[in-house]
């Protein structure tokens, strides 16, 4: 195992000494003195102790599992209570849950977060910065759930992946298809339905007819025989077949394996406990038709046996887009502490960028949250539901423009998902039409005062004109 000493003072970031767990120069006390910080590498991480725990305060250790065993008993010898690390990509999970498993404090730092001096970015530097900063409680940790939820994430992250692979072969099988001209997204709706599926299965297979492969559509569908048969006169050449082939292959490959992550989620909820107590527990019902894309068990009831609440029935909240939230958040709300907390940390509330007393800005932060776009999804589809959440929606597209609106009524959903998620309390939407009588009151009860400020009196002729105007 490559190690290596780099004394902090003859970096300069260490240049003070520490009496009693106090700043000599500074007189800023230290929050946690036996802290670590770590600078995760691909091939190797470098590890800061405090300065007087060891002559060789920073060592670089390797990135297999005997190394890591290594630097888990140098920290031990050091006396090493919490740890700061800083990574990007995924280096940093096998020490992360290594560490917190032995029983350490582990925090992970967004590297956004640290501010480096110019000129003096290192290996060696960074791992000293993160320890100091640390150890004055100067670092926030990023947000993981619970373990329970870590695993849950995990399988639902790779079905998504899987979904998303299996699009792209829907795509070269679309692409192939009009190669050879043979129109038959034109004619059905869905390429991989049960009529699009026979077709396909059909022309692999071998068969060319136009009218024989027109009758293998379903009975619902609404074209008709000849329609079908128009769309599938083409060329068929060999090139364009052996590609069709190819891809068809690769999409049933891909279903199976979505098959296969369906049953270990529905075998791994199972084995999640509840929150509510036995005679309230709902019961799971037989699904017997898969909808695109949607797994094969009653997702939404296992969702609210775990959580305890009934969030799919939240407007433009689905199974899965539940699923992906709760896998994302956690089961526990308390980690967040308000609804205003969970907003910020979702990048769903608007920013305060003020200087001098003014706003400069109020738009919101752009980052990557897969729970935030789970919202957004959320609120498009609330949007077109005749609901208050709907309502809402319309109203502030009407006025702002489609991108504002999603991401205010996401917000909205948000807010009412963490007031659920704490309380425990049902869903009741109150409809549009109450929410727009409720939103007339409030702007007549706008223009009375506004009126009054200015020494006025509205008749009723005129509040009825202003809020039909408004209104439409």
């Amino acid at each position: 195992m490559p190690q290596s000493s780099h004394p902090l003072s003859a970096q300069g970031v260490e240049a003070s000494t520490v009496v009693g767990h106090r700043d000599t120069r500074s007189g800023f006390g230290l929050l946690k003195p036996n802290a670590a910080g770590i600078d995760i590498g691909a091939s190797s991480h470098w590890v800061s102790i405090p300065p007087e725990r060891d002559a060789q305060s920073v060592r670089e250790f390797g990135c297999y599992t005997p190394d890591f065993e290594a630097l888990v008993e140098w920290l031990r010898q050091c006396n090493v209570e919490t740890v700061a690390m800083e990574s990007t990509g995924v280096y940093w999970i096998a020490l992360y849950e290594l560490l917190e498993r032995e029983g350490f404090e582990v925090i992970l730092v967004n590297a956004q977060h640290l501010k480096h001096v110019p000129g003096r970015k290192s290996d060696v530097l960074d791992c000293q910065w993160i320890r100091q900063l640390h150890s004055y409680g100067l670092l926030s940790a990023s947000f993981r759930p619970a373990e329970a939820m870590c695993v849950l994430r995990q399988y639902i992250r790779q079905r998504d992946r899987l979904i998303q692979s299996a699009a792209q072969h829907i795509q070269r099988m679309q692409k192939a298809l009009t190669q050879m001209n043979l129109h038959l997204h034109r004619v059905l709706i869905d390429l991989t339905g049960l009529s699009g599926m026979r077709i396909l299965k059909a022309i692999v297979a071998g068969e060319r007819d136009p009218q024989t492969l027109a009758a293998l559509k379903h009975e619902r569908v609404r074209k008709s025989e000849a329609e079908i048969a128009a769309a599938l006169s083409g060329t068929y050449r060999e090139e364009h077949l052996f590609v069709l082939g190819q891809e068809l292959s690769l999409y049933e490959t891909y279903q199976q394996q979505i098959a296969a992550c369906d049953a270990q989620i529905e075998t791994y909820l199972n084995q999640l406990p509840s929150p509510l107590p036995p005679h309230e527990q709902p019961q799971p019902k037989v699904v017997r038709k898969a909808v695109q894309n949607q797994p094969t068990f009653d997702l939404a009831t296992h969702l609210h046996r775990i959580s305890g609440v009934n969030f799919c029935a939240m407007d433009g909240l689905g199974p899965l887009t539940v699923q992906t939230i709760l896998s994302e958040v956690g089961l526990d709300p308390t980690r967040f502490g308000s609804a205003q907390r969970f907003a910020s940390w979702l990048g769903l509330c608007p920013g305060s960028a003020i200087s001098g007393g003014k706003r400069k800005s109020s738009k919101t932060r752009r980052i990557s949250n897969r729970a935030a776009n789970a919202f957004r999804i959320a609120a498009m589809a609330a949007g077109k539901s005749d609901s208050a959440i709907g309502a809402f929606f319309r109203r502030l597209k009407a006025r702002l423009g489609a991108p504002k609106a999603i991401t205010a009524t996401a917000h909205k959903l948000a807010r009412i998902f963490y007031h659920l998620w704490c309380t425990g309390q049902s869903y009741d939407d109150v409809g549009a039409e109450h929410y727009e009588q409720q939103y007339r009151q409030r702007k007549l009860k706008y223009l009375q005062k506004q009126a009054a400020a200015l020494g006025l009196e509205l008749s009723q002729a005129t509040q009825e004109e202003t809020l039909t105007q408004d209104v439409s």
